[in-house]
């Protein structure tokens, strides 16, 4: 979608990614057949096939021990984003990150910030309310759902044209993690 014109050339405005992490992490990683998601090459899946300019990548907290993960999001070229939390509770809670990514969604809507399409990274039935709504506003490219099988119900009724698995052949050898050799 072309925008505008400035000295450097036509301005292009691309769709946004906002990722589940916890629940990406929890539906490849306890699949029926685990696997693991290679960042960097997720990310140039979404860059190349939906066109994804910005992808947020959304996690429940901060956790020292976890700045190797937090380093690897990061240089895949994803925006992390952390829930925020009292510092009582962390710990005590789960990541939960669902209404953080619909609010931040709707105010990105409400603001009219420059963006095309929104994808989505999620099985969460949470989300399905947005997605109807999305739909509805012509501003909704597609969910990717980390397993198939572990998908909401709720998403029964959308079209296949508005969702993917992560877990299907074609798409999932091209962002598989490849396990280094002995």
């Amino acid at each position: 979608m072309l925008l505008s014109m400035n000295v450097h050339g036509p301005i292009t405005i691309g769709n946004h990614a906002y990722i589940d992490g916890q629940n990406l992490y929890m539906s490849t990683t306890t699949a029926d057949v685990p696997w693991r998601i290679d960042l960097a090459r997720f990310r140039v899946y979404l860059r190349q096939k939906y066109h994804v300019e910005k992808a947020y990548y959304f996690l429940g907290f901060v956790q020292e021990e976890r700045q190797d993960l937090y380093d690897e999001i990061q240089e895949a070229g994803f925006i992390l984003v952390f829930r925020e939390h009292s510092s009582v509770m962390v710990g005590k809670k789960k990541g939960n990150v669902d209404t953080d990514i619909v609010f931040t969604i709707m105010k990105k809507l409400y603001r009219n910030e420059a963006f095309k399409k929104i994808v989505l990274v999620s099985g969460d039935g949470d989300y399905k309310m947005l997605v109807d709504f999305l739909i509805e506003e012509k501003r909704f490219e597609k969910i990717l759902f980390p397993d198939q099988k572990r998908a909401s119900s709720l998403y029964k009724k959308i079209t296949r044209r508005y969702f993917d698995g992560l877990d299907r052949n074609g798409v999932k050898g091209k962002i598989v993690k490849m396990k280094r050799g002995p």
